[in-house]
């Protein structure tokens, strides 16, 4: 049996799963999936998989009690156990206070995130695409370690009133560090698209080696609070925290960010600087995302945060029903806007700064401020009169994207990035911050 189903094969399969259903309500998802990878360490290839995987989740409901069950093995003796067992754990669950009935049939976007460039993707183009950033690395004596993975997938659900929804995809992901010989010097790049044809392996292990071979040397500077320019990778960990947190329910709980005394929240208000528009939408053709959520609710374009307003929290149908609200679904993709300003614009219009080009290791030290604490890596540089003077020593930082996002200086183009945290991709621009706190220093390249 094929692993990537059509829509109408999976509608179909779908249906004769749920022809065994006896619970009150049920609901069945099913995925499937064929990636690729290969890994590649001190300029030599280490590693090259590929794994297949398909399954099939089936909730059942009697009355508020809910069991659920999967099975990754696919024949009708397989898929009326699946459907047995998950109304069997249903029947000896306790009753869910807070279970919310499913949904009926829904209108959802027609979002284009599956190319088939990608689809083609064999270890014959892994290996070349990798092979032109092992050729680089390599004649500059320069040590390479990156990772190359793509996916083609699918995710379909059906339940019992009548819900159908299918969405196919496709992705990959590049990432590689290049050190200098004696290891003083690092660089890091990561890329992220949906389309294959757009990953430029030769492009990107440019700007890791530059970073590399101009990270060599680097001084100490005092720790304090300097001007940064951040580059979408090192932006898009800290700015994930604010993506994160926007639930309704936490907020009117007291325990986010944007809880106010009272038990209010701070819905409506202006948080950040009037230039933050952050918003998600399905149908964004450099990140394309499922146009429904995981309990079939439709997705549609949503603004968060407009011209520096909290305009929406993500509510879950229970909350938004407790509420009286309608349920928002928490997003599949974000995009922050940006303006029109160059990475090499923002550094002639600096005096005095500094240049982050990765964040990493990021923790939380307060949820109701947003306060995180992390380190800077793989490249990071002084700036003086408009120009990269030299490399600095890393740091630790300790900041808020909140406070971060009130100190704004400049915005710059958008690109789609990936989170070197959480591996999710999002668009999000450089940007010029004043005023971002450095702790201390750290010993690591």
């Amino acid at each position: 049996m094929a692993i990537i189903l059509s829509e109408a094969e999976a509608k179909a399969l779908l249906q004769k799963v749920l022809a065994y259903s006896k619970a009150d309500e049920c609901e069945i998802t099913l995925q499937g999936e064929q990636r690729g990878n290969i890994r590649y360490a001190r300029n030599e290839v280490s590693t090259s998989g590929s794994l297949v995987n398909q399954n099939l989740a089936v909730k059942s409901s009697f009355g508020k009690k809910t069991g659920i069950a999967t099975i990754d093995e696919f024949s009708d003796e397989s898929f009326e156990k699946v459907v047995r067992r998950s109304e069997e754990l249903a029947k000896l669950a306790p009753e869910n206070p807070e279970f919310m009935s499913i949904i009926g049939p829904q209108k959802y976007l027609s979002s284009k995130g599956y190319f088939e460039s990608t689809a083609a993707v064999n270890p014959d183009s892994r290996a070349a695409a990798v092979g032109k950033s092992l050729e680089l690395s390599r004649a500059q004596n320069l040590t390479a370690a990156g990772f190359l993975e793509n996916e083609t997938g699918f995710s379909a659900m059906m339940n019992s009133k009548g819900l159908f929804a299918y969405y196919p995809s496709t992705s990959v992901n590049f990432s590689l560090t290049v050190r200098t010989p004696d290891g003083t010097g690092s660089g890091y790049v990561a890329r992220g698209y949906s389309d294959f044809s757009k990953l430029d392996t030769a492009a990107a292990t440019r700007i890791a080696i530059a970073k590399s071979k101009g990270s060599v040397g680097a001084k100490a500077l005092e720790p304090g609070k300097y001007t940064v320019i951040l580059e979408p990778t090192a932006a898009a960990v800290l700015l994930e925290n604010i993506f994160f947190r926007m639930d309704a329910r936490s907020a009117d709980e007291g325990r986010s960010f944007l809880s106010k005394q009272g038990g209010t929240t701070k819905l409506g208000e202006k948080i950040v600087d009037e230039r933050v528009n952050i918003y998600s939408d399905p149908l964004n053709p450099d990140l394309p995302a499922s146009p429904y959520s995981g309990d079939g609710m439709p997705q549609k374009r949503m603004n968060w945060i407009e011209k520096g307003v909290v305009k929406n929290m993500y509510y879950n149908r229970y909350w938004a029903q407790k509420k009286g609200v309608e349920p928002v679904p928490f997003p599949n993709n974000m995009i922050m806007e940006g303006g029109t300003a160059s990475l090499e614009d923002m550094i002639k219009s600096t005096k005095q700064g500094i240049l982050v080009t990765k964040l990493w290791y990021i923790r939380t030290v307060d949820p109701q401020t947003l306060l995180l604490t992390g380190l800077t890596r793989d490249g990071t540089f002084y700036i003086e009169n408009g120009k990269i003077k030299h490399p600095v020593k890393n740091f630790r930082f300790n900041e808020s994207p909140v406070i971060m996002l009130n100190n704004l200086e400049t915005l710059g183009k958008p690109e789609r990035v990936v989170s070197t945290e959480s591996e999710r991709n999002y668009m999000i621009p450089p940007m010029k911050i004043r005023e971002f706190t450095f702790s201390s220093l750290s010993d690591a390249v």
